[in-house]
């Protein structure tokens, strides 16, 4: 089965991309699970949080592989982001979640590109650090040797050039 993951700074369209790809490709999409999480949260998050949603990613990840048609499954966002978010906000990741990133393999990633304008939402937290997180992904990606590309443009012509990009990549492999 090939595992595609769509990641990325805030607001980039990730979702949308997810979304769009998995009915193109006539298979599931597994949706963010921290967007269900920190929407039942009252509080600040915590280091523990990101432990959790990183176990919620996994088994919702883990629960829909059964389901995905055309050996094809499209991932809204991977375990890397709680690493980015802990080292960001804890300046650590717990070992458990290095150690996955380390094991669990995604065969291609669209990195969204931060071309999109902001797009408020309870969620989201560092507009003005988009480039930053940007850089961030980048090396993640490299220090797993991640085959990725760079999703760039608006609307149609996102989804077109993310849907292109992983055409070729199928194509390939």
């Amino acid at each position: 089965m090939m595992k595609i993951a769509v990641v990325g700074p805030e607001s980039t369209g990730k979702s949308t991309m997810a979304q769009h790809l998995a009915h193109v490709l006539g298979t599931v999409c597994v949706p963010e699970y921290a967007r269900y999480y920190c929407r039942k949260l009252n509080r600040e998050y915590t280091l523990q949080d990101e432990v959790n949603m990183f176990y919620g990613q996994i088994a919702l990840e883990d629960s829909l592989i059964p389901l995905a048609k055309n050996d094809i499954l499209v991932c809204d966002t991977t375990m890397l982001t709680v690493k980015i978010w802990s080292d960001h906000l804890f300046h650590s990741t717990p070992q458990e979640v290095t150690d996955e990133i380390k094991s669990r393999k995604y065969d291609f990633y669209l990195l969204m590109d931060i071309d999109l304008p902001w797009e408020d939402d309870p969620l989201r937290d560092f507009p003005e650090q988009r480039e930053h997180f940007m850089r961030i992904w980048k090396k993640e990606l490299k220090a797993l040797d991640a085959s990725y590309k760079i999703i760039s443009g608006a609307g149609d012509e996102r989804l077109k050039n993310g849907l292109n990009a992983v055409d070729l990549f199928l194509k390939n492999n």
